[in-house]
This record gives C-alpha cells, structure tokens and sequence, in this order.
C-alpha cells in the first residue's frame, strides 16, 4: 500500500495521480478528519496535518497496528464531503460506518484500556 496519506485517499477517491485540480479539496478534507482524530486520541497529543504528498500513515500512527482502521475512517470522512452517494441510504451506511470507526478508534486508544 502506497505510504503517503495524500496518495492513499486521492488514490480511493478515483482522480488521477497527474490530475492535480482537486488536490487543495482533497488536503483540507484529510485535515478535517485528521482534526476529529486528534481529538479521539490518534496521533500526536499536539495534533497532526498534512501539506502534500510527504506525510506517511508511519508518520501519523507510527508502530500501532490496532490503528489501521483510520485509514478507512479518514477516507470514508473525505468521501462524504469530497464525492457524497446520491442515495440517502448509502449516505446514511457512511455516517453510520464513520461513528462505529470513530468508537471503535477511541477504544483502542483509551488509556485505561492500554494500562490495563
């Protein structure tokens, strides 16, 4: 798999590696997700942003192995804003998919969970 956080998500979302137009879209997207990580406890305390392609998912979640889900989570964030379903029930199983991976993410960095 491809070890830029940038190149991964564009990569899902369909455009072209050379087609470029989007690409300030798709980053403040990534942000914003990597933002509400931030918050649930993934990644660095002071927070993580990515300005291009150098970023690596190394970079963001280091060794952690339990954690490969957020690669899902910031792709399906970026989706719903970059490229939403037109259908409601789709929509509706992203958002869904989005709040169990977000659960999910702030279990497997609770504190008391790794102390334990």
């Amino acid at each position: 798999m491809e070890e830029s956080i940038f190149k991964t998500i564009k990569s899902l979302l369909g455009p072209e590696a050379e087609y470029d137009v989007f690409d300030p879209d798709i980053l403040i997207f990534i942000n914003g997700a990597l933002a509400t990580l931030t918050q649930l406890g993934i990644g660095p305390a002071e927070g993580f942003r990515i300005t291009g392609e150098t970023e690596t998912w190394h970079d963001l979640l280091g060794d952690y192995k339990d954690l490969e889900s957020v690669k899902t989570y910031i792709y399906m964030k970026v989706r719903l804003v970059f490229d939403p379903p037109s259908s409601s029930s789709v929509m509706s199983a992203y958002e869904e998919m989005c709040k169990e991976l977000e659960w999910r993410l702030n279990v497997a960095v609770d504190p008391s969970r790794i102390n334990a």
